[in-house]
């Protein structure tokens, strides 16, 4: 474990209270807010990257150690870890790390940690596999494990496959989470990068049970017109 403290060690060198307070507001940690508790160091993203360069050798429970921190950035370069030793992995090496990654979505525990993971990780080990797993993760209590579910199939998306991510979205119309109605609208947008008949095919018969932050950001893109008339009821 040599690695890992050297790794921490430069963690804390790096820190910045005044930056973390900011992330701390940022990332919504106040009494009942979406990250409440969480604690951070003050570092940036670009830094954990660079860490994750600088360190080409560690193991995956190095990596997982990293992940139960109570700092956010450290959870993240556990992540960004994990994610560097899938896609250099064998089968076995990824299976671990995909279960590895599903027992543990508690630490898993805001946006940006289920952002940058869930499509390289859970979506793309279930390509070309079941996924039921990730209807199981749609229904679940936890905000973070519902948006798992639905940006795991970003994956998907790029690959000219959308039946998860409709079917996914048309369950969480109703959920009552400004995150995923942001996360639901973000895929279908995507899927309308790709296919766009597809995206209005499926806005067409939902768009009016839609909460307004899904909807908004799933038109995004469309010109100002066709944009007016979602908004307005009037397709």
């Amino acid at each position: 474990m040599k690695t890992l403290k050297t790794i921490q060690s430069k963690l804390r060198e790096a820190s910045n209270p005044e930056k973390a307070i900011i992330l701390q507001r940022f990332f919504k940690t106040g009494k009942g807010e979406y990250g409440e508790g969480d604690k951070f160091l003050g570092i940036q993203i670009p830094l954990l990257r660079a860490l994750v360069k600088e360190f080409p050798v560690i193991t995956i429970e190095e990596s997982f150690e990293l992940l139960q921190s109570v700092y956010h950035e450290e959870r993240m370069l556990g992540l960004l870890f994990f994610l560097r030793l899938f896609q250099k992995g064998d089968e076995k090496t990824k299976k671990k790390i995909f279960d590895l990654y599903l027992k543990n979505t508690s630490q898993i525990n805001n946006w940006d940690l289920v952002d940058a993971s869930a499509p390289h990780i859970v979506g793309a080990w279930l390509w070309d596999k079941e996924r039921k797993v990730l209807y199981k993760l749609v229904k679940s209590k936890s905000l973070w494990e519902r948006r798992i579910a639905i940006i795991s199939t970003q994956h998907f998306i790029g690959k000219k496959d959308f039946a998860e991510t409709l079917s996914i979205s048309k369950i969480l119309l109703n959920d009552k989470a400004d995150l995923i109605h942001k996360a639901v609208g973000w895929m279908l947008r995507e899927i309308g990068n790709r296919d766009l008949e597809t995206e209005e095919t499926f806005l067409k018969e939902h768009y009016k049970q839609m909460p307004r932050t899904m909807l908004r950001y799933a038109i995004e893109k469309f010109p100002e017109k066709r944009r007016r008339e979602f908004l307005e009821g009037k397709v």
